[in-house]
């Protein structure tokens, strides 16, 4: 089966996303897209550089310092995640089952601060 140049072609999209963004700096929705992207690629410093520009741009929002948290464990800057995570509980982050098995934050899931954050999500019963 023929496929165009695009599908499944990540390094086709990023090149594509990065083009839209050296246009427009400020445009959040890409500057979340490729952040995804690298990482997905393996690209874990880009997708970090990408997370930080992101929370620069939209400071209050909640999933963008959770995926700078991700970014950060992934790239074993350990404590600065925890730091990201509980930023991005305080703007109202709440996936308290997403959290518990995001494989991003493996590097953190046996410390206890991360379990101490967990603590502040679990459901009440």
């Amino acid at each position: 089966m023929a496929r165009t140049r695009s599908q499944h072609d990540p390094e086709f999209e990023i090149r594509f996303f990065e083009s839209v963004l050296r246009r427009d700096r400020g445009y959040t929705a890409v500057v979340e897209i490729l952040a995804g992207l690298y990482t997905k690629q393996g690209r874990i410093a880009d997708g970090l550089r990408m997370d930080r520009r992101l929370v620069k741009l939209q400071p209050e929002n909640a999933t963008a310092h959770y995926n700078l948290a991700c970014s950060l464990a992934l790239s074993k800057q350990n404590r600065a995640a925890l730091r990201a995570l509980q930023h991005a509980i305080d703007l109202g982050y709440d996936d308290f089952d997403w959290m518990q098995q995001d494989p991003d934050l493996d590097a953190l899931k046996e410390r206890p601060e991360f379990i101490a954050l967990l603590e502040q999500l679990k459901p009440q019963s």
